[in-house]
């Protein structure tokens, strides 16, 4: 089943015990939100089982961070790519919706707009204004080295979501909370082989360069089918930069060189989506003549598989408000927080997308 996860190993203590109720829910880009932002509150992360989150421990002693009450601080948030897309629209609205909730002092919010110089500006200005705690969505997992040492140097504890940055945790940051992007490449597969009967020409449509999101989701879709389909050839691996006009243009141009495709995995809805505009244009039918897999979970894409032009998507959940500031809560609580916290994903398909339609983001 797409739902079946893979056995865990890793061992690390218990973590977020207070948020394990709450429920789970959907990286994209998109020039137009399409309805997309949802009702934040809706389908809130919680950690997966104790065993799921790995790494050392990072403590408020070992950090070497002064206590802090949030309710009287002052909080930034580095959001990496222009709102006008659903996953970072349900991204930072969760978050400026968790704020108020438990009555942060001041939320100081910032947005990067897809320029890597542009966000290590925007941290080092939040920290002359006073932030006391940082929650940063990185562009990319490489370069934003010096807003992390200028946060540091403020005695700033810096949590990460969505994207991983290649620094040490518990010293650059405290934790990274996000989801396992292998597993999900191989439950992207799994939908693949399952839509089509594991027998296929498939086209890989790439995310941005330069960060772990893309490396990861290519690694578990591609290990996963050599490990159980062996009938399905990837045929194409090409760059859509997570954008719908961008996967659109590559779309049209494979469908132009390589004729004989008869299924796409987007790294992420909007790639998927544009694809399926592409394949429409080309006078053949998304989600019948071309299977559609794709990661990320916004409405639009969900409606597609409603609508039978889709074939499956692997959510990944943007909502990190309430996780995140549980954890910050648990951190200056002196409760040690593991490097790795991995979120609850859903999937969905044609048993139910319609029914689950309206806790997509």
């Amino acid at each position: 089943m797409m739902t079946q996860r893979r056995s865990r190993t890793l061992a690390a203590a218990c973590l977020l015990a207070a948020t394990a109720t709450l429920a789970a829910s959907g990286c994209s880009k998109s020039e137009t939100s399409d309805n997309a932002g949802g009702d934040s509150s809706q389908q809130a992360q919680a950690a997966e089982t104790p065993e799921s989150s790995s790494g050392s421990g990072c403590s408020l002693t070992t950090y070497g961070a002064p206590k802090l009450d949030l309710k009287n601080a002052v909080v930034g948030f580095s959001q990496s790519e222009k709102e006008a897309n659903p996953f970072r629209i349900a991204e930072t609205q969760s978050i400026k919706d968790e704020a108020k909730k438990i009555g942060v002092k001041k939320l100081l919010t910032t947005n990067a707009q897809s320029q890597l110089s542009k966000q290590i500006s925007d941290i080092q200005d939040m920290l002359s204004q006073g932030a006391q705690f940082l929650i940063i969505a990185p562009l990319n997992s490489d370069g934003l080295e010096p807003a992390l040492k200028a946060a540091a140097a403020k005695k700033v504890p810096v949590l990460t979501i969505d994207r991983k940055v290649n620094s040490t945790a518990c010293k650059d940051y405290v934790a990274f909370l996000g989801s396992d992007f292998v597993e999900q490449g191989k439950r992207a597969a799994d939908a693949m082989i399952k839509a089509t009967d594991g027998k296929a020409k498939v086209a890989i449509l790439l995310g941005s360069s330069g960060n772990n999101v893309t490396t990861d989701r290519t690694k578990g879709f591609v290990d996963q089918i050599k490990a159980e389909a062996p009938g399905i050839e990837i045929v194409a691996q090409q760059t859509g930069e997570f954008a719908r006009d961008k996967g659109q243009q590559v779309m049209e141009q494979l469908i132009q060189s390589k004729p004989d495709i008869t299924a796409v995995y987007a790294e992420n809805d909007e790639m998927g989506l544009g694809a399926v505009t592409a394949i429409r244009a080309a006078g053949k039918k998304p989600g019948k003549d071309v299977k559609i897999v794709s990661v990320d979970g916004t409405r639009n894409a969900v409606q597609a598989l409603v609508n039978g032009e889709y074939n499956a998507v692997i959510e990944s959940n943007p909502r990190f408000g309430p996780l995140a500031f549980a954890t910050a809560q648990k951190f200056y609580a002196g409760e040690e927080i593991p490097e790795n916290v991995i979120i609850t994903d859903r999937a969905y398909d044609d048993t139910n997308a319609k029914e689950s339609l309206g806790g997509a983001f």
